[in-house]
């Protein structure tokens, strides 16, 4: 069964969420109060319509505690992402996401029970920060503070040995999730398993031992 999804606020974050989705085929409501972007929106998702987001009434007509997640994407206007968070929480939708546009508004969202709390432009600020950083990141996803999963290239230093010599995971305490070898992915590995030069590998791990990988096991 596909999971339902209703997106509140249509601008350029909340239509792009519909859009993907609706694009895997997942069932998704598009919900804004503006004609045109609804317009605009109908053909990315199963239904789209001009509705007041934080109206509590409105939520309630629509079903909207039936939907596996509500994503509010009204970042913007700080008091209406608020009051849609709250009621939508207050009206049993196990789901949350919300969009916040900075750190005073995503300390609020804390407060009042969002299940998870984007910010795209910080984000992919620090995203393209470590990727500037090294030459070698190839991509960087952000799990914690303190964590990340890296995609690095590897280097003639490591070429041609197997995961078993190289021993990632005692040397330098990061998990080798998979690698990438001409687009493929490949996440069933064996000890056996040789890396060559230029395979992209994914490792999951506290930044610092990440970082000590990239200088020492790769340099």
């Amino acid at each position: 069964m596909e999971k339902q999804f209703a997106v509140i606020g249509l601008g350029r974050f909340g239509t792009s969420v519909c859009q993907e989705l609706y694009a895997m085929g997942h069932d998704v409501l598009a919900i804004d109060r503006s004609e045109e972007k609804v317009e605009f929106a109908s053909d990315y998702a199963t239904k789209a319509i001009v509705a007041n987001g934080v109206d509590e009434r409105t939520l309630k007509a629509l079903g909207i505690r039936n939907f596996d997640y509500v994503v509010v994407a009204i970042g913007e206007h700080i008091q209406e992402s608020v009051l849609a968070t709250l009621l939508l929480k207050e009206l049993g939708v196990a789901n949350v996401w919300v969009k916040a546009s900075n750190a005073k508004h995503y300390r609020i969202l804390e407060k009042v029970g969002a299940d998870r709390i984007i910010r795209p432009e910080h984000e992919m600020g620090i995203r393209i920060a470590h990727l500037l950083d090294s030459t070698k990141v190839i991509d960087y996803i952000e799990l914690s503070d303190e964590h990340s999963i890296v995609e690095l290239a590897a280097t003639e230093k490591i070429a041609n040995k197997t995961i078993a010599q190289l021993n990632i995971r005692k040397k330098y305490h990061c998990t080798l999730i998979g690698y990438k070898r001409n687009g493929q992915l490949n996440i069933h590995l064996s000890p056996e398993e040789v890396i060559y030069e230029n395979d992209l590998l994914i490792l999951a791990g506290e930044n610092s031992d990440l970082k000590r990988f990239e200088k020492k096991g790769l340099s």
